[in-house]
């Protein structure tokens, strides 16, 4: 993925909490309150357990935010532009490189590249590994010559383990930044202790904060920060997303982009094509009405994308590639290459059918920023061609069969299972006999246009789409409408929400019944939010009503019945954008 100079800038290191939060209030905040050490200052605490458990003081602490998706859900992975925005929630790993006189605390030795990997969580407890070299015979070589093969760590992807995320971020570090010769400079032993209040399962994306926060311990640690080699937002963006696809989910990119990049008070609107852009996006506001509060609400369904890759995040990825796939057959569009006699297949995106059926697949790759007017004609065209191709033969079914799918294709079987990740989506369920290509297309093609319409109207308002939308209010209710729809279509064509999910919408948007004292309940729009099957929903709330609509979610969703207060102040929250991923560096 090339990078364009709007995610260029080097990734922040600083030295105050007010400039890691983008704010003096938020940092206050952090530096007095956090729930999971027992309200002492967070990171003090943190500072005070390093130095406890290892011997010696962190030199740096990386961080790196949950995210919220405002609206764009599951199109990422095609392409297609996503408008999220981090949130103060945060992974944070204190780091330092392991002094020879550190040794004798722990079980970590010196030896070069080893990890000692602890979490303030009780539950979890340390975990010691270190990186490999596999050195394998090379067809091309005499045969007493060994060819180095990258760096190696053991990743268990049978079950969701929290290590496994370090090992992630710790891996890309090696292969990216450590040549595996011998003769080349090694990692050095590290250190690291994790905290963390992004609700792990939540939809809000614990496991990309985690991944990027610890890319960057390892980064620092390693003095890579001091050299010319130092990645820029937009190079972390690429290897988070590579890191997290270890523990085996394939990652759009959009988690990491609002993890990474994003500014505070501030959503982005997140392009892939022809380069990552991120696009700061302010949300309106005037004298009266401020709606850049947005809530989170906890359906307490925990939704781990690398416990349901295999089953459905993975498998809603496969149907999106086979459609692109069918969709370029039947409009006759080059999609692959030949080499001689050889035909040479690749994945191809839903985003691409789009471009090369409206004939700016070419021109795109040489802009240097997509063409907003062309992506919303094309939508719109592509809603109203072809669509039907998606379909099974008989009359009343939507699904269609894995036979159907290949005749439909123009390949032969094995190239269909090659070039659409239904080989690996059948080998991990032997379950899955149909697949829903037509609904999953049309919930990408939709969800991408509401993305377009989302960020018009906060820009601005009026345009192409909306042009009587001039005043606040009138904006806030088409956003709030595009939430709404939003979830209505993950719901009914993509299938990736749940029943308590839903549950959770219905009683957030019930809020507009209630007296307030001023009026009946100021909720614009409440949806799903994150990968779905469990987690969390995101509602639109009026500033003046935020507390309002709290007390109204924890008295009237059922699951939360009979929690304490402090247990549901985690699953209900108010939280502003946020600051992107930095690191904080010690200072003598």
């Amino acid at each position: 993925m090339t990078v364009l100079p709007a995610a260029d800038a080097p990734i922040p290191i600083f030295t105050t909490l007010k400039e890691v939060y983008g704010s003096l209030a938020t940092a206050a905040k952090h530096a007095s309150f956090f729930v999971l050490v027992l309200g002492r200052e967070r990171w003090d605490e943190l500072v005070r357990e390093f130095d406890a458990k290892f011997g010696h003081k962190p030199t740096y602490v990386a961080r790196a935010p949950g995210r919220v998706n405002l609206i764009g859900e599951h199109i990422d992975y095609a392409d297609f532009g996503v408008f999220p925005a981090a949130i103060e929630h945060d992974i944070l790993i204190a780091c330092a490189p392991r002094p020879a006189s550190a040794v004798t605390a722990h079980s970590g030795g010196h030896t070069p590249g080893s990890v000692v990997a602890e979490n303030l969580h009780t539950r979890y407890t340390r975990q010691v590994f270190m990186p490999t070299r596999r050195h394998t015979l090379g067809d091309d070589v005499p045969l007493d010559a060994v060819r180095v093969a990258p760096w190696h760590l053991d990743i268990d992807k049978s079950e969701l383990r929290w290590e496994s995320y370090v090992k992630a971020g710790y891996y890309g570090v090696l292969n990216h930044f450590f040549s595996p010769s011998s003769i080349s400079p090694v990692p050095v032993p590290v250190d690291i202790l994790v905290t963390g209040n992004v609700p792990p399962g939540s939809g809000l994306s614990s496991s990309a904060a985690m991944v990027v926060s610890s890319t960057l311990a390892f980064l620092a640690a390693n003095g890579i920060f001091d050299g010319e080699k130092a990645p820029t937002k937009g190079e972390l963006v690429n290897i988070a997303v590579e890191n997290e696809r270890r523990v085996g989910v394939n990652s759009g990119g959009m988690d990491q982009s609002a993890s990474v990049i994003a500014l505070p008070g501030s959503a982005l609107y997140v392009s892939f094509v022809p380069s990552l852009h991120a696009e700061p996006i302010i949300l309106p506001r005037d004298a009266v009405f401020l709606p850049d509060r947005f809530n989170f609400g906890d359906s307490l369904v925990v939704s781990n994308k690398a416990e349901s890759a295999k089953h459905q995040y993975n498998l809603r990825v496969a149907e999106t590639l086979a459609a692109a796939r069918l969709l370029s057959h039947h409009l006759n569009l080059q999609v692959d290459s030949t080499d001689g006699d050889n035909m040479k297949r690749r994945l191809v995106t839903l985003r691409e059918v789009l471009a090369r059926k409206s004939g700016f697949y070419r021109d795109e790759q040489d802009a240097q920023l997509e063409d907003l007017v062309q992506l919303q004609k094309g939508l719109v065209d592509m809603l109203g061609i072809a669509m039907d191709y998606l379909l099974p033969e008989s009359d009343g079914r939507t699904d269609i069969s894995l036979d159907e799918m290949i005749d439909k294709s123009g390949m032969d079987e094995a190239e269909f299972r090659e070039n659409s990740r239904v080989r690996a989506v059948e080998n991990s369920s032997a379950e899955i006999t149909n697949f829903e290509l037509y609904l999953r297309a049309q919930h990408v093609f939709e969800e991408a246009l509401k993305v377009l319409k989302f960020r018009e109207v906060c820009l601005a308002g009026g345009g192409a789409f909306f042009p009587s939308v001039h005043n606040e209010e009138s904006k806030l209710q088409t956003l709030g409408k595009l939430m709404n729809d939003s979830h209505d279509s993950c719901h009914r064509r993509f299938d990736c929400s749940h029943p308590k999910v839903n549950d959770l919408v219905r009683v957030a948007r019930s809020f507009r019944e209630v007296e307030t004292g001023r009026g009946k309940g100021r909720i614009y729009g409440s949806r799903m939010t994150g990968a779905g099957w469990g987690g969390c929903t995101v509602s639109l709330v009026h500033r003046e009503d935020v507390e309002a609509f709290i007390m109204h979610v924890k008295k009237k969703y059922a699951s939360y019945e009979g929690m304490s207060e402090e247990d549901l102040a985690s699953c209900v929250f108010a939280t502003e954008p946020g600051m992107g991923a930095s690191v904080f560096k010690f200072t003598d």
